[in-house]
């Protein structure tokens, strides 16, 4: 599962950590952390069953992510010695058996041509360092925030949108790229057609109440992965962010 929890602090506040027990995610990423680990509890960092990761931005209060696991994995990396993936501590991978797993905070481009540069700079390097295990036989699961909706059923208002970073055609070109290199988006492939479907909504419009949102909260993995993909669902009823969980149910080793 995947959840953008807009600040792991305030999301405790309103029940995180109840959620988390009642769902029972074997893997859950959380993206906008907003938070050094010193700042936060034994209940929010140790949670009972499970073992967790953080990646915090040099920024306090800033970006960040982390990974709830139940079963330990056999490797883990926060720290990647580079600073487009550890200065805003937007990726954390950890590694099982039969994949490998990204938490992956992509950044908004809203703030200004710089900010939408470094977003497509991101993405062009994140793509290319995931295809760089893909070669060497990795199966790859990428979740997270990629804050960009990749067709016009994926938001809301397309028309008004088309030029607002999130719906970009030089955007949405990236997830296009992502497709032709094998990679699917697993709630889009399993369910095609469905209309209304979001992930995300502007609190200060009060949009959750109309359901005027966008689906840029995905579960994206290699083809080859798919056949064990067994469901794919957003959680709309959650709330506790400006988005919601998403999440797959996956037939792996982890199960046996």
């Amino acid at each position: 599962m995947s959840w953008n929890v807009n600040g792991i602090r305030a999301a405790e506040r309103k029940g995180f950590l109840q959620w988390l027990q009642k769902a029972k995610p074997d893997i859950l990423g959380v993206q906008e952390t907003k938070a050094q680990v010193e700042q936060l509890g034994d209940e929010i960092l140790r949670p009972k069953g499970y073992e967790t990761f953080w990646s915090s931005a040099n920024r306090k209060g800033y970006s960040g992510t982390a990974v709830y696991v139940k079963k330990s994995p056999l490797m883990s990396i926060t720290n990647f010695h580079e600073d487009w993936l550890d200065e805003e501590g937007r990726v954390i991978m950890i590694e099982y058996p039969d994949f490998l797993f990204f938490n992956v905070y992509f950044p908004n481009g809203q703030r200004g041509d710089e900010r939408l540069q470094y977003k497509l700079d991101f993405y062009d390097k994140f793509i290319e360092y995931i295809q760089a295990y893909r070669k060497k036989g990795k199966n790859i699961i990428v979740v997270g925030d990629y804050n960009t909706a990749h067709y016009a059923i994926d938001l809301s208002r397309p028309k008004e949108n088309v030029n607002t970073s999130g719906f970009m055609p030089i955007e949405r070109a990236q997830l296009d790229r992502l497709q032709k290199l094998g990679y699917v988006d697993t709630f889009r492939q399993l369910h095609p057609e469905q209309i209304g479907a979001y992930s995300y909504w502007n609190q200060m419009t009060r949009a959750r109440e109309r359901n005027a949102g966008w689906r840029i909260d995905y579960v994206w993995l290699n083809k080859e992965l798919l056949h064990q993909v067994k469901s794919a669902f957003i959680l709309p009823d959650v709330i506790g962010s400006d988005h919601c969980p998403v999440g797959i149910t996956l037939e792996s080793t982890l199960d046996r």
